[in-house]
């Protein structure tokens, strides 16, 4: 996958969020739910974008550790909204196993990055 596929991957998995966290409850638990996600959810796509245009390979992999935290900090409010009942599980499952993907996707790019010599 290319930068830029990745780049637009991000972006489609933030809009899916932002819908997810549109249909929450509006409860107190629902809200408070519905905005963690909305704001890990873009992050995962800001923070890439803006890792792309990184200063350095050392500023690339500080922003890409930001966006793997916010990527796995997702799945988790993705996983607490199925366990809450918030949402039914058949309606996030895909969202979870796409937010635990691009988890690996940002350790494994993490990992290229720090181990590549130039």
């Amino acid at each position: 996958m290319t930068k830029e596929q990745l780049k637009e991957r991000t972006m489609e998995f933030a809009i899916r969020i932002l819908k997810m966290a549109d249909a929450m409850p509006k409860t107190v638990s629902g809200r408070t739910v519905a905005n963690q996600v909305a704001r890990s959810g873009c992050s995962v796509a800001a923070n890439y974008r803006a890792a792309l245009r990184g200063k350095s390979r050392a500023d690339f992999i500080n922003k890409i550790m930001t966006v793997l935290e916010e990527s796995d900090e997702t799945a988790f409010w993705i996983e607490l909204t199925i366990r809450a009942g918030l949402l039914p599980s058949k309606r996030l499952d895909q969202l979870l196993l796409e937010a635990i993907e691009l988890t690996k996707i940002f350790n494994a790019t993490r990992t290229t990055s720090r181990n590549h010599k130039s």
